[in-house]
């Protein structure tokens, strides 16, 4: 969705990875905007990217700041799911491998079968690997693209 100040989605992603370099997070690569598909009720298309950051947040600390980030750009976490939105930042990997408390587990369940998820993320991260399976993002992404033949 468009924001009253920032404008299109691709300028509400630069804004919100300059909200994370204001909070001390380096952002070491970005990846192209892509315009995907909605999974769930919306009618949009939603405009999907990926970055690559360190910092020193544990993954609790981070989920916070991207939580504060989502609130200031008008998120508000309420009513039905996948809904359009201005803005949803998600953690899906950690340099640390696997996490998981009552708020956030990683990698994000549910990624390897996401391609609007690997696709901007194999582009900045071709070889990181996914802690559970050992597979890069580029063999994660190659996996759930790759033409299958239609059932009989």
């Amino acid at each position: 969705m468009r924001h009253r100040r920032h404008g299109a989605p691709k300028r509400v992603i630069a804004a919100a990875l300059a909200e994370l370099a204001r909070a001390n997070v380096a952002v070491l690569a970005a990846s192209p905007v892509v315009e995907t598909v909605p999974i769930g009720p919306s009618r949009r298309t939603f405009a999907n990217a990926a970055a690559l950051v360190e910092t020193g947040r544990d993954p609790g600390a981070m989920l916070a700041l991207l939580q504060r980030i989502e609130r200031r750009f008008g998120r508000r976490r309420r009513g039905q799911r996948w809904t359009a939105r201005v803005l949803d930042l998600d953690l899906v990997l950690w340099s640390g491998g696997a996490w998981r408390d009552p708020r956030l587990t990683l990698p994000h369940p549910r990624f390897r079968a996401r391609g609007f998820v690997l696709g901007p993320a194999r582009v900045i991260a071709p070889g990181w690997r996914d802690p559970l399976t050992g597979l890069t993002l580029a063999q994660l992404h190659r996996r759930l693209t790759r033409p299958r033949p239609l059932p009989r």
